[in-house]
């Protein structure tokens, strides 16, 4: 890769990845477990840090994430692991749990767990229902599942909660460390979000259009807790030099996927679309507002091709700082 010494540089992020493009099944149809494993190798050889995955059963049909992240543990070496966002309460927490800690074991420890408890959709209400699990409960069922996993992994007994009850934990599956993989969780920047990432969480994974917002909700994480707390960052990106063009194509990416203009999905996430120094300027205003781990969809059908103008755009302005 050739680098641009007149390129804005990302001078302190310490983390890039990548979302792999399983969601577009869920507009294409064609599901490709195969694809997408050849796609985090094309990854980790183009220099990203990680490579993430998303999860829906059925209200946006895909692969599901870690099956598809165990293949890629056993084709890669270096990049970390990530889902983006797993829903947790859709299994029962200690398959959950013994699933997660095979991964991370197959992976060296590679394995992050992005957690989210699921939109308030009418399909992930459906597909709540068609497993089982009450919708109206699940964020507490969410951090309750945090919780058995962390016990199980650190080879605790028993576990008395408000939705389980389970005995002799000490016989589960240990992950990688006692620790376990790191859980992230995947949210806004409301009061109670905030209060369950300095509670519960050993990272905040939000999608915020505002840096200025960014920013504000990440120093009330860091009042509440003196944990350690890794502050990420949900982005979908498109790089053309011409960013009508990328507008456009962003668009119809949106309007396919979430049924809604661009115009008003980018009320709710960070999306950006233009030339590759625009984009590290762009992204530089969230790295000042504090992310230090980027997780960047590609906002387009050809994400190969993207996959090389984002790793030319920021991984070279990284490599250079």
């Amino acid at each position: 890769m050739t680098l641009n010494p007149d390129r804005p540089k990302i001078a302190d992020v310490t983390r890039i990845g990548v979302l792999l493009p399983s969601r577009e099944t869920a507009m294409t149809g064609d599901h490709d477990a195969i694809g997408l494993v050849r796609f985090a190798q094309a990854a980790e050889e183009a220099g990203f840090d990680s490579v993430w995955i998303g999860d829906s059963p059925l209200a946006r049909t895909r692969v599901d994430p870690l099956p598809l992240l165990a293949a890629v543990a056993a084709t890669t070496s270096r990049v970390r692991l990530g889902t983006a966002a797993f829903t947790a309460t859709l299994r029962h927490p200690l398959l959950g749990a013994h699933t997660a800690a095979t991964v991370d074991q197959l992976s060296n420890g590679r394995l992050i767990l992005g957690l989210g408890a699921g939109f308030p959709l009418p399909e992930s209400q459906d597909e709540f229902g068609a497993v089982g699990v009450p919708f109206t409960a699940r964020v507490g069922r969410l951090d309750e599942t945090v919780a058995i996993w962390r016990q199980s992994w650190s080879g605790a007994t028993d576990f008395d909660g408000r939705y389980w009850h389970l005995d002799d934990l000490s016989r589960t599956l240990p992950a990688a460390s006692p620790a376990g993989p790191p859980l992230w969780l995947a949210g806004s920047d409301t009061p109670r979000v905030l209060e369950r990432v300095a509670r519960h969480y050993d990272g905040w994974l939000p999608f915020l259009p505002d840096p200025d917002a960014y920013a504000r909700a990440w120093t009330t994480i860091r009042e509440k807790t003196t944990r350690t707390i890794t502050p990420g960052l949900y982005a979908t990106i498109n790089i053309n030099p011409d960013a009508a063009a990328a507008r456009t194509e962003l668009d119809g990416y949106v309007r396919q996927y979430y049924r809604q203009p661009l115009d008003v999905m980018s009320t709710i996430q960070a999306y950006f679309g233009g030339s590759a120094d625009e984009c590290v300027q762009w992204l530089g205003r969230y790295l000042d507002a504090g992310a230090s781990h980027l997780v960047l969809r590609i906002g387009s059908l050809d994400a190969r091709r993207q996959l090389d103008l984002l790793a030319d755009a920021l991984l070279s302005a990284h490599q250079s700082a």
